[in-house]
């Protein structure tokens, strides 16, 4: 089924129409709202609760999607955390580690689980990690997520090589500047500013970042791994 407009597209992790989606988030209640929308639209999902940066939960997030559906077909990883706008010597520790804990580790654990449970299905899988802009480039005052950012494009890379002759498709997502939420949540002049930094004037809508990880997921891919999607109007090329 096609994603309702209303519900965040993240929750679309496989492009059929006979998917089962599971969400896996610390927000409890943001989580159970999207399942609920995808149940009376028709559609199968469930929520899990799962810290990415932690190794215990991501084990338990892939345990209990065995446990109540049965099988993996294909993953987003897309949890991320944001830095304040600092020069690199100015990062603290505490703001390093907890971004690199979501935005890195958080991309390896999942990877690494998601992996081993695609080999022992045997029946191949894709995955679509969300990297960004940033992993091409420099950003001045986001230094801590700019090389969080790089080391995703690295992984996914990894992942591709060793595991395409397992049938196993790894790729990732670029953005540019998307309207999440959080953005919005930025005060109206700091909005402008990001948005007049994109090629085409404004920041991405979120679905139009979800057909490119649907796309990336689906058998239309079937012979396209280790790619860096980049969604972002041209901004890169500026």
């Amino acid at each position: 089924m096609a994603a309702p407009e209303s519900v965040p597209p993240w929750w679309r992790v496989w492009p059929h129409d006979a998917a089962t989606v599971v969400v896996a988030d610390v927000a409890d209640e943001a989580g159970a709202a999207v399942v609920a929308e995808v149940r009376r639209r028709g559609g199968s999902a469930g929520y899990v609760r799962a810290d990415v940066a932690d190794e215990a939960s991501v084990e338990h997030l892939l345990d209990r999607v065995l446990a109540d559906f049965g099988h993996l077909d294909g993953a987003v990883n897309n949890a991320g955390a944001w830095q304040p706008d600092v020069p690199l010597h100015e990062i603290g520790v505490e703001v390093w580690d907890r971004l690199h804990d979501v935005d890195l580790r958080g991309v390896f654990l999942c990877m690494r689980a998601e992996l081993g449970l695609f080999l022992r299905q045997s029946e191949g899988g894709a995955i679509v990690n969300t990297a960004g802009i940033a992993g091409f480039k420099a950003m001045p005052g986001l230094g801590a997520y700019v090389a969080a950012k790089h080391g995703v494009i690295g992984l996914t890379r990894q992942a591709a090589a060793e595991y395409a002759e397992y049938g196993i498709r790894v790729n990732a997502v670029a953005p540019g500047m998307v309207a999440t939420p959080a953005w919005s949540a930025r005060p109206v002049p700091m909005r402008q500013l990001y948005a007049d930094g994109q090629a085409a004037g404004r920041a991405a809508a979120a679905e139009e970042i979800a057909s490119a990880i649907v796309f990336l997921l689906s058998d239309d891919a079937s012979f396209v791994s280790g790619d860096v999607l980049v969604v972002d109007s041209g901004t890169l090329q500026q």
